[in-house]
C-alpha cells in the first residue's frame, strides 16, 4: 500500500480555503491544516477553521500566532473600517482595496514552507484565485510561481535535494461559482465556512464587503442561497 503523501493546506476558514482542503484529501493527501491568529479584527474564521478541518478531516491542525498589526496597513489589522458596497460589480478595480494585509500571503507561505520541511512534505496548498477577487497581488499566478521559486533554494530539505516543493493552487483561474461547485462536489458544507471581513460582534456575515458580495454572487450563478446569510450564526 502507498503511503500517502503530506501536504501542508492553508486553512483560513473561509469558503475557498475548505474546497482546497477537500480537494487535498480527495486527491490522497494527508492534510496538515495551517491557520494563523495574526492580529485580525475578529476570531469567528479561526472557529469556522477548527470546524471546517473537524468536517473534512485533517491530520493535523495547528494555528500559528503572529502579529501583523504591529504594521497595520489594512482594515483588518487597524482601526480602518471596511468597505461596504452596494453590489458586486463595484467589487475588483484593479487596485488592491483597504482590505488588502500587505505581503500577508507571503508570510503565510513562508510558515507553510517551515511547515512542510519539518512535516517532510513537498506540497503546500493555498485557495487563491485570479478570476473572482479584490485585486490583491498576492492571488495571481505569477506570485504563486515566484514563491515557488523561491522555496526551491530557501530551505535545507530544497537544497539537499529532499524536498521538491510545489505550490498548488487549485482555485487560480475557477471563478467563485465554479469553486463553489467543486467544493460542492466533494461534500464541503458550506454553512460551517466564514469569509466576512466585517462580522456582527455575534459573527454574522455582514453580505456587503467585498468577500460577502463575491461569495453570495457565486452562490447567485448556481441558483444558490449563501448558507453564511441564510443559516443562524454559528460561533462554535
Amino acid at each position: 500500500m502507498n503511503e500517502k503523501r503530506k501536504a501542508v493546506v492553508l486553512l483560513s476558514g473561509g469558503l475557498d480555503s475548505a474546497t482546497v482542503l477537500a480537494i487535498a484529501r480527495a486527491e490522497g493527501y494527508e492534510p496538515h491544516a495551517l491557520s494563523f491568529r495574526y492580529g485580525q479584527r475578529h476570531d469567528v474564521e479561526l472557529q469556522a477553521a477548527k470546524r471546517v478541518a473537524e468536517a473534512i478531516g485533517v491530520d493535523g491542525h495547528v494555528i500559528a500566532e503572529i502579529d501583523l498589526r504591529v504594521f497595520g496597513g489594512s482594515a483588518l489589522t487597524a482601526d480602518i473600517d471596511v468597505p461596504h458596497y452596494e453590489s458586486a460589480d463595484e467589487v475588483g478595480s484593479g487596485e488592491a482595496p483597504i482590505t488588502y494585509v500587505p505581503a500577508r500571503n507571503t508570510v503565510f507561505l513562508s510558515f507553510a514552507l517551515a511547515y512542510a520541511e519539518t512535516l517532510g512534505a513537498s506540497d503546500i496548498f493555498i485557495g487563491v484565485s485570479a478570476v473572482d477577487y479584490s485585486g490583491y497581488p498576492d492571488c495571481r499566478p505569477e506570485f504563486i510561481e515566484a514563491f515557488q521559486n523561491l522555496a526551491r533554494v530557501a530551505t535545507k530539505a530544497a537544497v539537499d535535494g529532499t524536498m521538491d516543493l510545489r505550490v498548488h493552487a487549485p482555485l487560480i483561474e475557477l471563478s467563485k461559482a465554479q469553486t463553489i461547485q467543486r467544493g460542492l462536489d466533494l461534500g464541503v458544507d458550506y454553512s460551517l465556512t466564514h469569509s466576512c471581513y466585517d462580522p456582527s460582534p455575534e459573527g454574522r456575515a455582514c453580505g456587503t464587503c467585498d468577500s460577502c458580495l463575491l461569495r453570495g454572487r457565486g452562490f447567485a450563478e448556481l441558483g444558490l442561497t449563501d448558507p453564511a446569510l441564510a443559516a443562524p450564526t454559528r460561533l462554535s
